[in-house]
């Protein structure tokens, strides 16, 4: 009686089946031609990004270019094949120009991301850095070195992307602190590097810039998320890079690259200036570090960067400069080790080169301690697993609208944004067979 009495009040056309069938038709319709606008209008962002990267290493090549027709004496191999520690000395000293140095890198950023696709932007505004830093009057502890930025980290008059779509467009209106602090200490940032799309990936792709290959093996990956960083250092483009890291970002690219890579104990270099797709996140905290090609140029940036324009601009660091009387300290050490932490599978090659650092260490003088990290299980999946996907992954989700996923990262993202019902399904269906991979769909699930 209901239903008869609901179509007495709508109008009788609309039980005529073909008007219905041409509603659902057109709603289709429509529908179907929204998200090709939609995919039209992204596609539009990712193009236009990507010829802002081709002007930018355009200018690249005619600053080398000309650079290197007006002085033709440069000696820019042996330039690029100084340490970071003598490169500053020869720079104050003056037996070695910031121009040479400068326009030295540059040509040859340009070439490795030729060959590995690193490089994303062009930090136009380096040469009057440089301008800038032959007119300070105190010549800072990275005077004149030329720097690479990771994508995310804000350099005034560029975008921060992150490999990301709804980032793009957003033209920045300062530097990070991080910048800043580099600028004040003599330092020229001039390029900036690719990254993952959302930067939680240990590969180095994403659909606007494309994918970077690693300079010692073009058919591997350089790493991630600091990818464009690794590749670009690890092919000789640049001496010194900021990279970032909340799970292996800047330690993976460096093992990978064959770097040395830092990243700094939580809070220690400011974030601020810094885009991310997961911000609010206190349980994991991600941090800026540099990346190089010996430890003594990451222990002079250290250094640099911890110091008292940081503590002024970002209150919230700790003023703890660093502590060059430990760094320099020839006393034995006591070293705690371990071969493998019962969680993941090292490799042969990671466990040959544990022990080839104990064997150094150990003939040093050092003392080197076995010993077994506690409670691995809970750390990894409780504190770490579930701590970095505390809501479910449920904002690293919503970041992807307005967005196309990568290729590489759809089956990470598909098992993201299952419903929590499922992954529990799954965990109890899988946990018999792989039992890690339950526990990761577990603490997928976020906490509560």
């Amino acid at each position: 009686m209901t239903q008869e009495r609901l179509w007495q009040l709508l109008d009788p056309s609309w039980a005529d089946p073909r008007l219905l069938s041409a509603l659902l038709c057109g709603s289709a319709a429509a529908t179907m031609l929204l998200k090709w606008l939609s995919q039209r209008q992204i596609q539009q962002k990712m193009e236009e990004a990507r010829r802002t990267r081709d002007r930018g290493l355009e200018r690249m090549e005619k600053a080398a270019s000309r650079f290197k027709k007006e002085n033709p004496g440069v000696q820019t191999e042996h330039i690029l094949s100084l340490p970071m520690v003598e490169l500053v000395e020869k720079l104050k000293e003056g037996s070695l120009s910031l121009e040479s140095v400068l326009y030295s890198y540059i040509g040859k950023a340009l070439e490795v991301t030729q060959e590995v696709n690193c490089v994303i932007d062009f930090i136009h505004g380096c040469e009057d850095q440089l301008q800038k830093v032959k007119q300070q009057k105190e010549k800072g502890l990275l005077y004149g070195i030329p720097v690479s930025i990771k994508d995310h980290i804000n350099c005034k008059g560029h975008v921060s992307s992150g490999g990301m779509v709804k980032f793009l467009g957003q033209v920045m209106e300062e530097d990070s602190v991080i910048v800043q602090v580099l600028k004040s200490q003599g330092a020229i940032p001039f390029v900036k590097t690719n990254s993952p799309q959302t930067m939680i990936n240990y590969d180095c792709s994403n659909l606007i810039f494309g994918q970077t290959l690693n300079p010692l093996n073009h058919k591997k990956s350089p790493g991630g998320s600091s990818g464009g960083e690794g590749a670009l250092i690890g092919g000789g483009g640049s001496i010194l890079g900021i990279g970032s890291d909340i799970a292996g970002s800047i330690r993976l690219p460096s093992s990978f690259c064959g770097l040395c890579g830092l990243k700094p104990t939580g809070e220690r270099i400011s974030k601020l200036g810094v885009v991310s797709a997961v911000v609010g996140m206190k349980s994991v905290i991600g941090m800026l570090g540099p990346m190089a090609r010996d430890v003594d140029s990451l222990a002079l940036c250290m250094k640099a960067l911890l110091c008292k324009e940081m503590f002024r601009l970002d209150p919230t660091v700790p003023p703890i400069p660093f502590d060059d009387e430990v760094y320099s300290s020839s006393k034995p050490l006591r070293i705690g080790y371990y071969e493998g932490d019962g969680y993941f599978m090292p490799s042969p090659s990671m466990r040959r080169a544990v022990q080839q650092t104990r064997k150094l260490l150990q003939d040093a003088g050092h003392t080197l301690v076995p010993f077994a990290p506690p409670k691995i299980d809970y750390v990894v999946d409780e504190l770490f697993t579930r701590g970095l996907f505390s809501d479910g992954a449920a904002h690293l989700v919503d970041c992807f609208k307005g967005d196309i996923v990568d290729p590489n990262l759809k089956s990470q993202f598909n098992t993201y944004r299952l419903p929590v019902l499922v992954k529990k399904i799954l965990a109890v269906i899988l946990k018999p067979i792989y039992p890690r991979i339950a526990r990761d769909l577990n603490a997928l699930c976020g906490v509560g």
